[in-house]
C-alpha cells in the first residue's frame, strides 16, 4: 500500500503504490457516482413526481436545481476550508451519509413544500463531497496526471446520471417514484463505511516537489488570516484572464447541460409515449456511454495535447462545446425516439471533454492547502448559477412556451413563437396550468382540450431544451477566450510554488 522514503531534506514521506493510488480513485468515483445518482435521479422520475404532486415545470425544475444548490454551494466553502486544515476523509464519510438519509427521506415526501425541504437536505450532505475530494486527489497524483486522475473522478458524472436514469426508471415504472428515492439513497452508508476504512489521508502536497511539503504547513486559524486566503484564491480564479473565462465556460456550459438534462427523460415520456423504464434506459445508456467516453477521453487527451502547449487545456473544451451544440439540436428535431437515441450516442463525447482540462487546470493554479478552497469557490459560482438556475429556468422556458402553444394552436418556430411571446402573445386566453394540471387534461375533459394539452406541452418541451443547448456554444466562446495567456498563466503559477 505505502512504503516510506526519505526527501532532500530528510524528513520521511510515505510512497503510495499505482495500485493503492487506483483504489483511491476507485472509491472516490463510486462516492461521486452515488452522488450523481442521488442529485439527478428526479429527472429521470420528475414526470412521476409531476402528475402525482400536479406540479409545474418551474416547480420540477426548482427540484432538481435551485433547492438542491442553495445549501451544496453555500456550505461548499466554509466545508471546503475545514477540508484545508482537518481529515479529508472523516468529512467526506460524513458528507455521504447525510446526502443518502435525506435522499431516501424524499421517497417519504406527500407535498411539493415536503419535498423542496428533503432535497435542501440532500444538498446539505453533497456539499461534503468535491471539495476535500479534489484535494485529496490532488495530493495523490502529480500534476502532469491531475486532469486525468480528475477527469477519471469526473466520470462519476455520467455513470451516476446513467444508474440513476436505468435504475429510477425502473423502479418507478414498477414500483413508485418513492419506491426509487429510498432504494437509491440508502447504498451510500456502505461507500462511506469503506472510504472510512480504506482511504489514508496523505500528507499535504504529497505529490508536489518536495517544496509543496513546506508550504502545506498549517497555518494558526485567524479570521483575518481566513479572508486573506480567500481573497488570495479569488484573486487567482477570477483575476486571472484565461482562468476565469475557463471557469465562465464550465458555469455556462453547465447551465445548459442541467438545464436541458433535467427534462429530457420527460421530453421522451411526453413526445414518443415510453415509459419510465423505457426512458431511463434510452437517456442512461445512450447519453451514459457518451459522455462518460468524453469524460475520460478530455482529460487524458487535454494531459497529452498540453505537453506541446498548455492552451490545450482551454482549446479541447472549445472544440468539442462547438462539435456537440448542433448533434445535439438534430437529435431533439427527430421523429422517432430511435433516430433520436442513436444520434445522442455521438455529441456526448465532445460535449463531455471539459470537466477535466477545468478541474486539472484550478488545481494546478493554487497551493496545495488551498485546493480544497479552490474547487469549492470554483464550485460555488458553477453550481449557484447552473445547477440552480439551469432546471429552473429550463422548466420557466417549457411553461412559457406550453402557455403560447396552448393559446396559438399549430406549429411555430423556436424563433417565431419567441418573437410573438416577447411582444405580448403569452396574454389573455385560457390558462395552460389551470385546465392541463400536472400537463395533462383533468379527467372526463374533451378530447379536444386533452390534444391540446399534450400537443402543447410536447412542443414546448422540445423548444426548452433545444434553448438550453445553445448554451454549449456561449460556453466555447469563452473556452477560447480561456486559451490566450493560458500558458504564461500556469508558468506564473509554477514559479510562486517554486517548482520548475
Amino acid at each position: 500500500m505505502a512504503a516510506i522514503e526519505t526527501d532532500q531534506s530528510g524528513a520521511q514521506k510515505p510512497v503510495f503504490s499505482n495500485s493503492y493510488k487506483t483504489l483511491i480513485l476507485s472509491l472516490l468515483v463510486t462516492a461521486y457516482t452515488f452522488n450523481f445518482i442521488d442529485r439527478t435521479i428526479i429527472s429521470t422520475i420528475g414526470q412521476a413526481i409531476k402528475v402525482d404532486l400536479k406540479i409545474t415545470d418551474t416547480q420540477l425544475g426548482l427540484l432538481g436545481g435551485l433547492y438542491f444548490a442553495l445549501l451544496y454551494t453555500l456550505l461548499g466553502i466554509p466545508i471546503a476550508r475545514f477540508a484545508e486544515r482537518f481529515s479529508r476523509v472523516n468529512i467526506i464519510t460524513g458528507a455521504i451519509v447525510i446526502w443518502s438519509a435525506f435522499t431516501a427521506l424524499c421517497g417519504t415526501a406527500t407535498s411539493f413544500a415536503t419535498l423542496a425541504a428533503y432535497r435542501f437536505g440532500v444538498g446539505f450532505g453533497e456539499a461534503g463531497l468535491n471539495p476535500p475530494a479534489h484535494s485529496l486527489l490532488s495530493d495523490y497524483f502529480e500534476p502532469k496526471k491531475r486532469a486525468s486522475a480528475l477527469a477519471i473522478y469526473a466520470f462519476g458524472i455520467p455513470f451516476g446520471t446513467m444508474i440513476g436514469a436505468v435504475v429510477g426508471g425502473y423502479l418507478a415504472q414498477n414500483f413508485s417514484w418513492r419506491i426509487a428515492f429510498m432504494l437509491v439513497g440508502l447504498p451510500g452508508v456502505l461507500i462511506a463505511i469503506a472510504i472510512k476504512l480504506m482511504i489514508k489521508e496523505p500528507p499535504r502536497g504529497h505529490s508536489e516537489p518536495d517544496n509543496g511539503q513546506v508550504q502545506a504547513e498549517r497555518q494558526p486559524f485567524t479570521m483575518a488570516g481566513e479572508f486573506k486566503e480567500m481573497g488570495s484564491i479569488i484573486r487567482t480564479l477570477f483575476g486571472t484572464w484565461p482562468v476565469l473565462h475557463m471557469i465562465l465556460g464550465v458555469t455556462i456550459a453547465s447551465f445548459g447541460s442541467y438545464g436541458s438534462g433535467q427534462f429530457v427523460p420527460p421530453y421522451f415520456t411526453r413526445t414518443f409515449g415510453l415509459n419510465y423504464a423505457q426512458v431511463g434506459l434510452i437517456t442512461g445508456i445512450v447519453g451514459g456511454i457518451s459522455s462518460g467516453i468524453g469524460t475520460l477521453l478530455g482529460g487524458f487527451i487535454t494531459d497529452r495535447l498540453a505537453k506541446r502547449s498548455a492552451r490545450w487545456y482551454s482549446l479541447t473544451p472549445a472544440i468539442g462545446l462547438t462539435i456537440a451544440t448542433p448533434i445535439y439540436i438534430t437529435a431533439y428535431l427527430q421523429p422517432s425516439w430511435q433516430t433520436a437515441a442513436m444520434i445522442l450516442l455521438v455529441p456526448g463525447i465532445f460535449h463531455y471533454t471539459y470537466l477535466g482540462p477545468t478541474f486539472g487546470v484550478v488545481q494546478n493554479m493554487v497551493d496545495t492547502r488551498r485546493r480544497a478552497t479552490a474547487a469549492a469557490l470554483m464550485l460555488f459560482f458553477l453550481n449557484l448559477i447552473a445547477l440552480g438556475g439551469g432546471p429552473p429556468f429550463t422548466g420557466w422556458v417549457i411553461d412559457h412556451f406550453a402557455q403560447f402553444n396552448f393559446t396559438h394552436p399549430g406549429q411555430h418556430g423556436i424563433i417565431e413563437s419567441l418573437r410573438q411571446m416577447f411582444a405580448g402573445g403569452t396574454q389573455g386566453g385560457a390558462n395552460f396550468a389551470a385546465l392541463c394540471p400536472g400537463g395533462k387534461a383533468a379527467a372526463g375533459a374533451s378530447a379536444e382540450l386533452a390534444a391540446n394539452c399534450k400537443v402543447s406541452l410536447v412542443h414546448a418541451t422540445r423548444s426548452g431544451v433545444i434553448i438550453s443547448l445553445c448554451f454549449y456554444l456561449w460556453a466555447a466562446f469563452h473556452y477560447l477566450l480561456g486559451s490566450i495567456g493560458l500558458v504564461k498563466a500556469m508558468a506564473n503559477a509554477r514559479a510562486a510554488r517554486g517548482e520548475a
